[in-house]
């Protein structure tokens, strides 16, 4: 299996490594995660290059553990695949928590990542009220009046509120933020002391990095 060094994170070709895949569910995602490029977002703490990895955190209003539900947690993973099938997103390291994602990832082929979260966050906010309207889910009433009051500060009308803003963008510099910052995302659980080990969590690159099943491929860094 090849790895990267992660010396040369900020010129990563656009290759993925090969990997064997888990099974999982697949929801085809069409051009409604596409957005005009005339919505604009906050500017503070922005990826707004295509040279450059972030180490990115997006989390939902309130910190609702919206992803302790499995259909949820596919929401997102689904998304990003299709974020780096379709949209130019390299992804290096991430964790799926209850209330939030990490990322360590990059833009390529010319997109640039504030797009990508941009229509990320939208395409799943609209996916996660859906499948909580259409699915199983005791907290549907509860879930949807929070969303729904959420959005009561905001300037332009809109239903539902499921992400905070932005993204809190941090650019990657050095070796050393690469290693503490994949060591912090692939530990999460281990805090939450949901599992032991880190490649014990099933929506984490831990498992890609012990080279176990996972769930999302990801381009593996050489961090030693």
């Amino acid at each position: 299996m090849s790895r990267l060094d992660s010396a040369d994170l900020q010129s990563v070709p656009a290759k993925l490594s090969k990997q064997k895949k888990s099974k999982k569910l697949y929801q085809k995602i069409d051009m409604a995660f596409f957005i005009p490029l005339s919505q604009k977002m906050s500017t503070k703490y922005k990826a707004t290059t295509t040279d450059q990895a972030y180490f990115i955190t997006i989390t939902t209003v309130g910190w609702v553990d919206i992803f302790t539900r499995l259909n949820q947690k596919y929401v997102i993973t689904n998304a990003l695949q299709y974020c780096q099938n379709k949209k130019g997103l390299e992804i290096y390291a991430y964790c799926l928590m209850s209330s939030h994602l990490h990322l360590l990832c990059k833009g390529i082929d010319g997109f640039i990542l504030s797009d990508i979260m941009r229509d990320f966050k939208k395409f799943t906010s609209k996916e996660i009220v859906k499948t909580i309207e259409e699915e199983p889910e005791s907290r549907r009433e509860w879930l949807l009046a929070y969303f729904e009051k959420s959005c009561e500060h905001l300037k332009r009308k809109q239903a539902y509120k499921v992400w905070q803003d932005g993204y809190h963008a941090e650019i990657v510099e050095s070796n050393w933020f690469i290693k503490q910052k994949v060591n912090y995302i692939h530990n999460n659980p281990v805090k939450e002391k949901i599992v032991t080990l880190p490649e014990d969590y099933y929506f984490s690159s831990a498992r890609n990095y012990a080279a176990l099943d996972y769930e999302l491929e990801v381009i593996l860094l050489d961090l030693f």
